[in-house]
């Protein structure tokens, strides 16, 4: 049985005044670099869930095999994205794990890791963490699907992770491997990690 991904990709990225997701980061887009890293972990299927900008999300995607998943209610929040992706999880799938597009060094072998866990302990989620502090990506068992399921809002699978912590299997990274990017800021510090300059 295959481990799906499902990344979400939906958000308008507000706080950023860009379409973070569509900026280049390694010679390619943030949203690029985490499908392909879905790819090259082997996922099946990688579901993609686009809203905002939807049209120059799926070109930024061109060539790869993945899916996009449309979500036209992606502005009620993340939970919706959230619900839209694992819609489309097929049903012989065990597991999805959930990224967010905007996290740039979460790589293949992470990923590949939070499936491992699941083999070895056949807890229902495994969460990535730094320290005590708990943090996508997350891996789900296809069990704990209809908790995720439904409603508008955001914060559903830390929810459902806290829920079920007692039952959780964990990967453990340094806080550098899970950073996201909110502000031009955390995108200026994550090119400078890579020695990349500033686009002008």
């Amino acid at each position: 049985m295959s481990v799906a991904a499902v990344l979400l990709a939906a958000g308008a990225s507000s706080r950023l005044g860009e379409n973070k997701l569509l900026a280049p980061f390694a010679g390619e887009p943030l949203l690029r670099r985490a499908a392909r890293a879905a790819l090259d972990a082997r996922l099946d299927p990688v579901l993609v869930v686009v809203g905002h900008e939807a049209a120059r999300a799926e070109e930024a995607l061109a060539g790869l095999a993945c899916r996009a998943v449309p979500n036209p209610r992606h502005a009620a929040g993340m939970n919706t994205s959230l619900d839209a992706g694992l819609a489309a999880v097929p049903p012989d799938a065990e597991a999805a794990v959930v990224l967010l597009a905007d996290m740039p060094f979460v790589g293949a072998g992470m990923i590949q890791a939070l499936v491992a866990r699941f083999r070895e302990t056949g807890a229902p989620l495994v969460a990535s963490r730094y320290g005590a502090v708990l943090a996508p990506p997350t891996l789900y068992a296809r069990a704990l699907f209809p908790e995720l399921r439904g409603g508008a809002g955001d914060g559903r699978g830390r929810e459902v992770t806290r829920r079920h912590l007692a039952e959780a299997a964990f990967a453990d990274w340094p806080a550098e491997a899970l950073a996201d990017v909110d502000v031009a800021e955390d995108l200026a510090a994550a090119r400078a990690r890579l020695g990349e300059e500033e686009p002008r």
